[in-house]
């Protein structure tokens, strides 16, 4: 499709503000030398740090935040001028910011439910785009960011899933790339954090001064103020999040896709997901999740339970890839290869290999992406990979929302070959005047 007919079957011309105004991406570009401006959209919590840690990188500069909050907006604007001597420009709403010509690249650090939107506005609008995890907050608008990076595809993408920046997880696909494991036969996956059980119940109240529910809300449904769905642990509804399951599935999910070299959805899931936590909370999600991912190659085992900080091998989440060989176990701070014994050379089958000195690895991330912004070449975790993670902890969770314990999924297609109910879920609805981008 030409360009002309994709900016008109995109552009937000009923919310006020359409993009066909700007640029052609493909004339924009940063040599090594220049440098580099960003736009923050959704300043709180993640997206300040995300900004922060780009800011660590030389040449880069922060000249734009938006957020709906004012409070939040005006907060950090005075935080970046402390710690960083930056004064960016304001703004509440998005595309307002996207129109400021001399932003290079944009960091989204919203809820998930905007993140598509967001995503192919500042395509359009010439950016690269760094998004936080996971991609998007449905199947279908993983799809189209997949598309929309495509078609710009002179355009930077990187999808916040750092673990692939830093030292830890590479190194264990290393290590069992390199045959010294033997052949990959699981990864059981775990995941328990007490927040995942959601906040306690309160009323619905006024909307504070200084904030665009409104505009928070954007596609997703009206519903009335609360602070759990606002500040508070939004995640844990349906309209902007997929819960425990998306905030951590996708950054371990991930590691285990990226073993078997798995680019695309689950052909199969068998699900189990229920709430079982006792005192009424206020969440849609679920606290308690187990999955099967059937394999060619190699299984992969989901277990997660919110409400409780502890699991196997003395960490509260991590992965442990189950070879013929030996197990690696693995979180951000550790990995720990424990070769099989060999009972009969009275050895084990493989080297030991320990590593504790892990940490966060979100600066690293950070700085893939500003020198791929450089460079103009593809970042560690495109949207191809953050559609398969997405896609890995969506589909579980409409089977659960369905009471369905089976799902097939038919990648080519996008569809679910057993269940229409199912299948009612992979598109969202966007609430007027919001559309959903077809491309």
């Amino acid at each position: 499709m030409d360009r002309r007919k994709f900016i008109a079957t995109t552009a937000l011309t009923t919310a006020g503000a359409g993009l066909a105004g700007f640029p052609d991406a493909s004339k924009r570009y940063s040599s090594p030398s220049d440098s580099i401006n960003i736009g923050l959209i959704g300043c709180r919590n993640m997206g300040y740090g995300d900004l922060q840690q780009h800011l660590a990188t030389p040449g880069v500069n922060c000249v734009a935040l938006c957020d709906v909050d004012e409070n939040v907006l005006n907060d950090k604007a005075a935080d970046l001028q402390k710690k960083f001597n930056q004064k960016p420009k304001l703004y509440k709403d998005f595309r307002k910011l996207l129109e400021q010509k001399d932003i290079d690249a944009v960091i989204i650090g919203t809820p998930d439910h905007w993140h598509c939107l967001m995503t192919v506005y500042a395509l359009q609008a010439g950016k690269d785009v760094y998004v936080e995890k996971p991609m998007a907050n449905s199947i279908a608008e993983c799809n189209i960011i997949v598309k929309a990076a495509d078609y710009y595809r002179d355009r930077v993408v990187q999808v916040g899933q750092q673990q692939r920046s830093s030292f830890i997880f590479p190194k264990t696909i290393e290590l069992i790339n390199s045959g010294k494991t033997g052949r990959l036969r699981r990864v059981n996956i775990w995941a328990n954090f007490t927040y995942g059980i959601g906040s306690p119940v309160i009323p619905d109240e006024p909307v504070p001064a200084g904030i665009d529910f409104d505009m928070w809300l954007g596609p997703a449904p009206q519903r009335p103020f609360n602070k759990n769905r606002f500040h508070g642990i939004w995640r844990m509804f349906w309209d902007y999040g997929g819960g425990l399951m998306s905030d951590w599935g996708v950054h371990l999910l991930d590691i285990a896709l990226w073993a078997g070299n798995i680019t695309k959805g689950p052909e199969k899931v068998l699900v189990y997901g229920a709430n079982t936590y006792e005192e009424p909370r206020m969440r849609e999600t679920f606290d308690s999740m187990n999955i099967i991912y059937p394999n060619n190659d190699f299984v992969i085992n989901w277990d997660m339970t919110a409400g409780i900080q502890s699991g196997p091998y003395d960490s509260p989440y991590g992965l442990a890839f189950v070879c013929d060989k030996g197990t690696i176990t693995v979180d951000r701070n550790k990995l720990i290869l424990r070769p099989e014994w060999d009972s009969q050379a009275k050895k084990g089958k493989t080297e030991e290999y320990k590593f504790t000195e892990g940490k966060e690895s979100h600066a690293e991330h950070a700085k893939n992406f500003i020198d791929c912004i450089r460079s103009r070449q593809k970042p560690v975790c495109t949207p191809a990979i953050g559609r398969a993670a997405a896609l890995h902890v969506h589909i579980p969770n409409i089977a659960a929302r369905c009471g369905e314990s089976m799902l097939l999924w038919d990648d080519a297609n996008n569809r679910f070959t057993n269940s229409e109910k199912a299948n009612q879920l992979i598109t969202p609805i966007y609430r007027k005047p919001w559309t959903l981008p077809v491309i």
